[in-house]
């Protein structure tokens, strides 16, 4: 009889300060986590990244915004299934999905 070989666990990675996105795989608190969180992972294929805009004090989500601008723009873009902007800020998140749809990302606007 033949082995089946096991299905891999999906690769699901979060950018929040607070919440607690249980379904994620890893989670980065800070705009400088989530840079090295996504760097960890900068040959592997994302399934999916939850982003929210405000990261605290004067923190915000716009450094992996622009680290992810600046891939796609140097033809290497991140491989990643779908990108999720889940903030209370709407301005905000506006901006993260315009910024990242620009770059052909699949970008979604969820609640959380």
């Amino acid at each position: 009889m033949k082995e089946e070989s096991p299905v891999p666990t999906p690769v699901i990675l979060g950018i929040d300060d607070l919440r607690p996105l249980p379904w994620t795989t890893r989670i980065a608190r800070s705009s400088d986590e989530g840079i090295k969180l996504l760097q960890e992972h900068r040959d592997s294929f994302i399934d999916e990244l939850w982003l929210d805009h405000d990261l605290g004090g004067d923190d915000s989500i716009l450094p992996v915004v622009t680290l992810m601008e600046e891939a796609a723009f140097n033809g290497r873009p991140f491989r990643i299934g779908t990108v999720f902007v889940h903030s209370a800020n709407p301005i905000g998140a506006e901006t993260v999905v315009r910024s990242l749809t620009r770059w052909d990302y699949q970008v979604r606007r969820a609640t959380v």
